[in-house]
């Protein structure tokens, strides 16, 4: 108990800061989603705002779990990991368990609540590529050296792929970052580059056919025909709509009318661009931007490259989702799914993501500046 209440004091706590003012803004735009002349506070009908909340504090508990150990404890487990993170993305497909949603089958029913496995092996993935390519950085200088680190992160991405497109986006943004980071020549990345491109129209053939439904969707998007395209169009009416100052809190007419799809979860920056305008979107990704500042902060100061790395995977998670999710309700990238950090609906993702920083601040912590 007392080494987490020193890591507490210890630790980047405008990180803390930061992440509250998210979860606030979160919980607000939530209820704005349900609003209907009163503030909703039972749970049938505020569920949402209900389960959000207790997310956030389920995250914060385990955020203060994350102070208990070094994150250091970590290294040397990849293999069981591994295994564990597989074995966990399989039971979306054990019969009775696993789910389907939006054309994607990666949830499992616990009967009163669901979960996503890829957001939790989003965490196991990072510290698995943080051990993976800190013993083998320097292979990094050799097209084979990368080419085995490409193999050892398929497997997984590969499931995750069959299951969701957006979610292995997020994993091959969050490979690229590490690698980056853990040395690959320039050279070498644009060889695997060139050949990525070439292997684009064999490794489309393989999707599946939401997931091609979704890209020609993004490719015609005059066309409110193809699935998500009406639902992008509504979303950049309420954008639009919002002006510099937005509507008002509790106010936007698209939001109350229906009109923008999935509202609470992916498209809830749609809800943030009606109500509270350009302020208010510009606002968001401001926190943003400082957020993820706050954790280069953590790099510059680590004493490791293992510690390094894992900070540098989480960030190339979170600016790959902000970007992803942002664009797609502007209809600058496809419509995958993929939330917004800390603000979007969703108890696995609040929860995984806290987690995530909880790590961050743990490297924070027990790092001091590295030797470059």
């Amino acid at each position: 108990m007392n080494k987490i209440f020193n890591t507490l004091k210890s630790c980047d706590k405008v990180i803390l800061l930061l992440v509250f003012i998210l979860g606030f803004i979160s919980l607000l735009m939530l209820e704005s989603t349900i609003y209907d002349g009163g503030l909703v506070l039972n749970f049938s009908e505020g569920r949402a705002v209900i389960v959000q909340a207790v997310s956030y504090v389920l995250g914060f508990i385990c955020i203060f779990a994350m102070f208990a150990v070094d994150y250091n404890f970590f290294y040397g487990l990849e293999k069981l990991l591994y295994v564990l993170s597989i074995l966990f993305l399989l039971t979306v497909y054990i019969p009775g368990l696993g789910i389907s949603a939006y054309g994607a089958r990666s949830w499992i029913n616990l009967g009163v609540t669901t979960l996503q496995p890829s957001e939790f092996v989003k965490i196991s993935f990072v510290l698995i590529m943080a051990g993976y390519l800190s013993e083998h950085k320097d292979e990094l200088k050799e097209f084979k050296g990368v080419v085995k680190a490409v193999i050892y992160a398929a497997p997984i991405i590969g499931i995750i792929l069959k299951e969701d497109l957006g979610s292995a986006l997020v994993f091959a943004s969050m490979w690229i970052f590490m690698v980056f980071f853990a040395g690959i020549d320039y050279k070498v990345f644009f060889q695997c580059a060139g050949l990525t491109v070439a292997a684009i129209p064999i490794a489309y053939r393989f999707l599946g056919d939401y997931q091609k439904d979704r890209i020609e969707a993004f490719l015609h998007p005059d066309n409110l025909s193809l699935p998500g395209n009406y639902q992008v169009w509504q979303s950049k009416i309420a954008i639009g709509s919002g002006g510099f100052f937005g509507t008002g809190l509790f106010k936007g007419s698209q939001k109350e009318l229906d009109f923008i799809p999935v509202q609470q979860s992916d498209f809830i920056f749609s809800v943030i661009g009606e109500e509270l305008g350009f302020i208010g979107g510009f606002g968001v990704i401001l926190l943003y931007c400082l957020l993820n500042w706050r954790f280069t902060r953590i790099i510059r100061d680590s004493e490791d490259l293992y510690g390094a790395l894992i900070v540098v995977g989480f960030i190339g998670m979170f600016l790959f989702q902000i970007f992803e999710n942002i664009a797609m309700t502007m209809g600058l990238m496809p419509v995958t799914g993929i939330t917004l950090p800390l603000l979007s609906g969703g108890g696995t993702s609040v929860i995984a993501t806290l987690i995530s920083i909880g790590l961050i601040l743990n490297v924070g912590v027990n790092s001091k500046a590295m030797k470059f």
